[in-house]
């Protein structure tokens, strides 16, 4: 390290910092692969085992710029939560708040209005057709909303909540919105949103086109879908390689 650049301050008495480390390299990933929108957009971990307290980005500051010391911690049940000097978003807050407070199985929630999911998104049909293994890998395991009713204050978010009930269901193709992943843990969350921006990419071009698509069976769609759901160490894999390029150019994230 150069003389003249000072050593990054990791503050690991922060309560959580490993989790906090992490997803503050998922935000970081999310602005170098420009999938992020400007200040908006939220991530959110849950550290209980109820999942009603959890980590999350705060209010109005660009993915490329957060930390692990950005984050806040909340608790969904904590009503006085907007009163705070650093209140989350108040969207955030509805959306992610709610699915935190309801569905203790999202673990990870992340919400983004990349380019081809909100493409996907803003079409009257939103369904992703199983025309290739990525695109086949969300065969069954997304809702589709398509009642977009404005900015997600409480009651859009327990709606949202309400629609991801099944533990199958780990996205939502947010209609005239964006896109909702949730996960196990970030790297699950991430690595399954990086890959749904992908397979939506795949298939806008595709409709691009103008050509007749090569749609997959629902049995060899499912089978797909299962067998990526079911190969190990791929998120995690992943995700480590994500903290290495990010301790290699941005190691700052860490502080």
């Amino acid at each position: 390290m150069s003389a003249n650049v000072a050593p990054i301050q990791k503050l690991t008495n922060l309560p959580f910092y490993q989790e906090r480390v992490d997803l503050a390299a998922s935000f970081r990933m999310t602005a170098r692969l420009n999938m992020h929108e400007a200040v908006a957009n939220h991530f959110s971990l849950a550290v209980n085992g109820e999942g009603t307290q959890f980590l999350m980005n705060p209010n109005q500051v660009h993915f490329s710029l957060l930390k692990a010391s950005s984050m806040l911690l909340l608790d969904a049940n904590d009503a006085s939560t907007m009163d705070r000097p650093d209140a989350p978003d108040p969207t955030a807050w509805g959306l992610h708040g709610s699915i935190h407070r309801h569905l203790p199985h999202a673990r990870c929630v992340m919400h983004v209005h990349s380019i081809y999911s909100t493409v996907l998104a803003s079409l009257a049909d939103s369904r992703l057709l199983p025309i290739d293994q990525n695109c086949a890998t969300f065969f069954d395991r997304y809702v589709i909303d398509e009642h977009f009713g404005g900015l997600a204050f409480e009651d859009e978010g327990t709606r949202c909540a309400r629609m991801l009930k099944d533990p199958k269901h780990k996205i939502m193709i947010m209609g005239n919105h964006g896109v909702l992943i949730i996960g196990k843990s970030v790297a699950d969350a991430f690595n399954r949103m990086y890959y749904f921006e992908r397979a939506a990419e795949t298939y806008i071009k595709a409709l691009q086109t103008g050509q007749k698509l090569r749609v997959l069976s629902d049995e060899i769609a499912e089978k797909v879908a299962d067998e990526i759901e079911n190969y190990p160490g791929q998120a995690e894999r992943h995700f480590a390689d994500v903290k290495a390029i990010l301790d290699r150019h941005e190691p700052d994230y860490t502080g």
